[in-house]
């Protein structure tokens, strides 16, 4: 079975990136003295005690050669110098579909056994080692060296930066994630509750659940409040203040990660000025991304410039600057201001250097997940955000600080949740590119 070629315009920068892939992968292991690697997509889990599993996606590292997800239970085998190998368990079954490949060019560029077992191929004589969900007890089956530290670090730098295959790839995955979140928004201002705002999503974007990159968050009113909201309500609430749409697209394994957040006929007039100032926020973060860009400088930044539109909004008494001491606006404001993205949404390598040492993120911000400076051809998220969230707000009040936040004003916006604005940014040479389209 096959699906449509692949467009002819992708296909030569595919090439080219499995080239530059031979290439580093040939630096990188012959560095470390090894003979080659070979690479396990993985497998889904059943659930405990049922024979139903959960949805899968392949290795990142896999992925990084073949851009198939959903290629379970198979290996790569690369070596420096000769073609890649790879085993695609393909059992004979009635019940399920067998395991494919789509008819492109890139398949040329690979020697490929369609195979029934799934065992791990016979690794030929020298020193290899295996990387993937597997077993200390396979990989010593096999006489390998099983995820090494430096093995696995070298390789994830090498997906720090995006070839034009993988940006093309990125950039399809925004443009079908943002079909469906203007189809998500008709559906709210049409009065839909979360799970039709949901399906309106999968509906538009062309894709069903299982394939995401990751859960859908829909949240209504406070709902938009919970960071990482799990729930769809199947009824409408009485009144819609707001609603947060943070919603991806897996494309050739290549994530798209984009949040949006309207006010709905029922909100409070100051939640639609925070919006404005939140949107205005993220335009002039994304206006400083370039080369040499320190992102932990940004991210304080993003703190410095919440201080001045609470103060601006009448959310706080105080001085910007106090705002952010006081840490009012990290009450606000919990999360990072972006991350890496390309075949994982929090992709690898965000928190180490180019050497692989540790670049941790400050104290006062753990949940910061990019922590290095920006180079070309790195992909990042920008989201910053401003939620009303009583467990994080509440110990302001017995601080010095509870004097100094507008406290009816914060009772007034505690139904509306919060506001994330995020958007998919590539870094280059002269500054930056926005992935994401405009709605």
């Amino acid at each position: 079975m096959t699906v449509p070629a692949i467009p002819s315009p992708l296909a030569p920068l595919q090439l080219r990136h499995l080239e530059t892939l031979q290439q580093a992968y040939g630096e990188v292991l012959t560095r470390l003295g090894l003979d080659g690697v070979l690479l396990y997509s993985g497998q889904p889990r059943r659930h405990f005690a049922d024979d139903q599993e959960a949805s899968f996606a392949a290795y990142g590292h896999f992925m990084h050669w073949t851009g198939q997800a959903d290629l379970a239970r198979s290996w790569l085998l690369i070596r420096p110098g000769q073609r890649p190998r790879l085993k695609i368990h393909a059992p004979d079954d009635f019940w399920h579909l067998p395991a494919y490949l789509p008819d492109e060019p890139w398949g040329e560029a690979f020697d490929i056994e369609m195979a029934r077992d799934d065992a791990p191929p016979l690794l030929p004589a020298g020193r290899f080692a295996v990387l993937g969900d597997v077993s200390a007890a396979l990989a010593e089956s096999l006489g390998a060296d099983g995820n090494p530290a430096a093995l696995v670090g070298a390789l994830d730098e090498c997906r720090v930066r995006k070839s034009d295959y993988e940006i093309a790839c990125l950039r399809d995955a925004n443009r079908q994630a943002m079909a469906g979140h203007r189809a998500a928004r008709e559906a709210f201002l049409a009065g839909g509750a979360e799970l039709d705002i949901q399906l309106a999503y999968l509906s538009a974007s062309r894709q069903r659940e299982t394939a995401l990159p990751y859960a859908s968050i829909v949240g209504l009113n406070a709902h938009g409040g919970v960071l990482h909201y799990q729930h769809y309500d199947s009824v409408a609430p009485a009144r819609r203040r707001s609603l947060l749409l943070d919603a991806g697209h897996r494309h050739r394994g290549y994530c798209a990660d984009i949040t949006r957040t309207w006010a709905g006929p029922d909100a409070d007039p100051a939640f639609a000025a925070l919006i404005e100032g939140i949107t205005a926020l993220q335009r002039r973060l994304i206006d400083a991304l370039a080369p040499g860009v320190d992102y932990v400088e940004l991210h304080q930044r993003m703190h410095r410039a919440l201080g001045q539109l609470l103060a601006e909004q009448g959310l706080v008494h105080c001085t910007p600057e106090a705002a952010v001491n006081q840490g009012i606006t990290r009450a606000f404001c919990p999360h990072g201001l972006g991350h890496s993205l390309g075949l994982q949404v929090h992709d690898v390598a965000g928190r180490v250097d180019g050497a692989g040492r540790p670049l941790p993120p400050p104290e006062s911000d753990p949940a910061l997940r990019l922590t290095r400076e920006l180079e070309t051809g790195m992909v990042v998220t920008m989201e910053p955000g401003l939620y009303v969230i009583p467990m994080l707000l509440a110990p302001l009040k017995e601080r010095v600080a509870g004097r100094d936040i507008d406290w009816p004003l914060v009772e007034r916006l505690a139904d509306h949740g919060g506001i994330r604005i995020e958007d998919n940014l590539v870094i280059t040479p002269s500054g930056h590119g926005n992935l994401t389209p405009a709605e």
